[in-house]
């Protein structure tokens, strides 16, 4: 079976830990189906390879094993990233492996990562920021449910900053418009509390008087945001969203709606908000995370010098 697909032919002594391991993700660690599935990919690409190198007990993973399975991921073509993400899965496995004494040593646990190469994301400015919500309005002016969704969707998503998945999975109670906030569940579900602004206090109370209750059936529950046939909005239908209006703008980079929570980032950090505050605010969970936003801001600060001063 193919590896990619996150299938293959393993000892059941594998596939039989590989469920235990599952059941934990799941219940203990409180993880969404898409990183479990992420993870339990990784696994069995690096089971697979052990197999395939003689190995039928989980006790004889060794480190040469691990690093052999990263030699080679990395001749396949994976990038660094890819690699430094699989290093992690297994290093997080292997530690679990040894707490739970399914193995007597941890044999990841001096397995490197490679470095990965920081990009910077690319953002919107502030005028094409405000231009993409100015256009999604124009087209709402008409009063049609979607099109206030719309306009509400892109004013959250750009003053909050939050994920995709974020967005799609709020419900109408977790919107405090007295104090303009929202309570966001980002990864293992974690709880924070995130503020907007007043342009997204207005079009939130558009979408809630006039936009949702028409679009409001059965099986809507509590859900803010709603699709076109009134059950909660999935996450592929607000990047296309997201694509289609950021066209509509001269000039603007193609972004989905990760790229306006790059963008929220760097406005704030440019605004003069600190680093942590801003980190509390997307909800990550390292520092480090978020001071790659620091290097978009100076990066801007260096092309404007270049461009602006007479001896750049």
């Amino acid at each position: 079976m193919s590896e990619e697909s996150g299938e293959a032919d393993l000892p059941e002594a594998f596939t039989r830990v590989l469920g235990d391991y599952e059941r934990h993700l799941v219940s203990e660690r409180d993880l969404s189906s898409h990183t479990v599935r992420g993870y339990l990919g990784d696994l069995v690409s690096m089971l697979d390879h052990a197999h395939r190198l003689g190995l039928s007990s989980l006790d004889e993973l060794d480190l040469r094993t691990l690093r052999s399975w990263l030699a080679n991921q990395q001749t396949r073509g994976r990038s660094r990233t890819t690699l430094a993400r699989r290093a992690t899965a297994v290093r997080v496995f292997t530690a679990w492996l040894a707490r739970t004494g399914r193995t007597t040593t941890d044999a990841g646990a001096s397995l490197g990562s490679p470095r990965a190469l920081k990009t910077l994301p690319a953002v919107l400015r502030p005028d094409e920021a405000r231009a993409l919500v100015e256009a999604a309005a124009a087209l709402a002016d008409d009063g049609s449910p979607l099109g206030l969704r719309d306009v509400a969707m892109l004013e959250l998503l750009y003053a909050t900053g939050v994920r995709v998945g974020e967005l799609v999975g709020l419900d109408i109670d977790d919107l405090d418009r007295d104090r303009q906030v929202v309570r966001v569940f980002g990864k293992g579900r974690k709880e924070r509390t995130v503020p907007y602004g007043h342009p997204a206090d207005r079009a939130l109370a558009r979408w809630l008087e006039a936009g949702r209750p028409a679009l409001r059936v059965e099986g809507s529950g509590a859900a803010l945001f709603l699709g076109a046939r009134g059950r909660r909005i999935d996450q592929r239908a607000v990047r296309t969203l997201v694509h289609r209006r950021l066209a509509d703008v001269p000039g603007a980079p193609d972004l989905g709606p990760h790229g306006l929570r790059h963008t929220a980032a760097t406005h704030l950090l440019e605004g003069g908000a600190d680093l942590r505050s801003v980190q509390e605010l997307l909800g990550h969970a390292s520092l480090a995370t978020t001071q790659l936003y620091t290097h978009v801001t100076t990066d801007r600060l260096r092309r404007a010098f270049q461009q602006a001063h007479p001896r750049a």
